[in-house]
């Protein structure tokens, strides 16, 4: 029996890659370089600013000018954090019908606290949410199972009890390690060539609706 439902949150709860996109063309504009289309950026969107700067860039964090880029990126994203961030379609009603089945709910996610707070205010989700797990919370962020647990304990619900979704495979290794149900968001910001069986998911859903069936 599902007890509570955990959600990632960029790819699963709100579709964010338009605003993420936005921040990482402004940099690539401020540098002289092409912007992106959106589809290439979706891909990304999971992997926060490592993984957009990386695919604008072709950098990594320990690269001279990861700093200075990360720095601009955010100051543009905290500016237009929510400009064009949505739900995705059915999001709404999902969480209506789980909050009338009484079912708590949450947010795990590997975004910064400073980011996860003020989305979820512009949403107007943060005071709906019966806990917000950003990768910051605690020491360690998914795929390692700590936020995970931390989240459950949070809820009162034993993880074996709690149902996680998200869109990328860290989200799985997460939700296995923590022994939460996971299950894979299709719609979210995933690769059309990614080996979905080998995430060992409990199974997956191509609209938010269709998390009914597993609560």
């Amino acid at each position: 029996m599902i007890r509570a439902v955990l959600f990632d949150l960029d790819g699963t709860f709100a579709d964010t890659a338009a605003d993420l996109g936005a921040a990482l063309n402004h940099v690539l504009s401020l540098n002289n370089l092409p912007a992106l289309s959106l589809e290439k950026i979706r891909l990304q969107a999971s992997h926060g600013t490592v993984g957009l700067l990386g695919l604008g860039f072709g950098i990594t964090p320990d690269d001279p000018r990861f700093a200075e880029l990360r720095t601009e990126f955010l100051a543009h994203y905290t500016a237009h954090i929510c400009d064009h961030t949505k739900l995705f379609t059915g999001m709404d009603e999902l969480v209506a019908t789980i909050e009338q089945r009484g079912l708590p709910w949450g947010i795990v996610t590997n975004k910064p606290h400073r980011f996860t707070v003020p989305l979820m205010q512009a949403l107007g989700y943060a005071n709906r949410a019966g806990c917000m797990v950003s990768g910051d919370t605690c020491a360690h962020a998914k795929p390692h199972p700590m936020p995970m647990l931390h989240a459950a304990k949070l809820l009162n619900i034993k993880p074996e009890y709690c149902l996680y979704l998200g869109d990328d495979k860290r989200d799985m290794e997460a939700a296995n390690a923590a022994n939460m149900h996971g299950i894979i968001a299709e719609y979210g910001y995933i690769d059309p060539l990614a080996a979905l069986d080998s995430w060992h998911a409990t199974g997956r859903v191509q609209t938010p609706l269709e998390l009914l069936r597993f609560i």
